[in-house]
């Protein structure tokens, strides 16, 4: 686990990443990890003097099994709010099963799938402020329902979830797009990402970036399609 900025802390669990913000009311998570995982996160917390008791907050970026996987039960024993997109509820809270584009995922998620969650708030809107300090955005095109956070510290950290991604030699890559649900408007998603002001951006999967992040992030939307 590494400190991004003060308070903001990136953990790595396998492919994926999970984000944990220490804040006034406790400690907020962006995303969840690969099922079964708890347990690296709880001893996480326990790295930076905090239990699963001080979880108050869940904020995740789309319904993947890699990015929901423990929810439900961290939701369980922290007793902390989830919030999510309402585009993405029904696959979260087991309503609907996701149908993953592409064949790779679509094996993956017969074998790997997350315990559904009860979500307490959904977001609806394409920009609102779910917590103090957190700007969601919608960023549509990973999944219907993918949510990016911006969060107002140290000149403003972007969590992308998967609309981009950390590539090779500190640049922006592309989001997972075999497991899109439409590569076209995740483009768009990301072109948007770049209008926005921040100093620090952490991914979903790759390395996070810092020191005017954000124009390495239109450097990205410049080459995109249409742009």
């Amino acid at each position: 686990m590494q400190e991004i900025v003060d308070g903001v802390f990136e953990l790595g669990l396998g492919f994926v990443n999970v984000h944990l913000v220490v804040t006034d009311d406790g400690v907020v998570l962006v995303d969840t990890g690969l099922p079964r995982r708890s347990k690296q996160i709880e001893r996480a917390l326990q790295g930076i003097r905090r239990q699963i008791g001080d979880v108050r907050t869940i904020l995740l970026t789309h319904n993947h099994f890699d990015h929901v996987g423990n929810v439900a039960d961290l939701r369980q024993r922290s007793g902390a709010r989830v919030f999510a997109h309402a585009a993405d509820a029904q696959v979260i809270t087991g309503e609907a099963r996701a149908d993953p584009k592409g064949l790779l995922p679509r094996l993956i998620n017969r074998v790997m799938t997350a315990e559904p969650s009860k979500i307490d708030q959904l977001i609806t809107k394409e920009e609102s402020e779910p917590i103090p300090g957190f700007t969601a955005v919608h960023t549509p095109g990973h999944t219907r329902g993918h949510v990016s956070y911006l969060l107002d510290r140290a000149g403003g950290v972007l969590f992308t979830g998967d609309t981009a991604a950390g590539g090779k030699d500190g640049k922006v890559a592309a989001g997972p797009k075999a497991a899109a649900n439409d590569p076209a408007e995740q483009d768009r998603s990301a072109a948007k990402l770049a209008t926005y002001h921040f100093e620090y951006a952490v991914f979903g999967h790759g390395r996070a970036m810092s020191d005017r992040a954000v124009e390495r992030f239109r450097e990205f939307a410049s080459g995109l399609p249409g742009a």
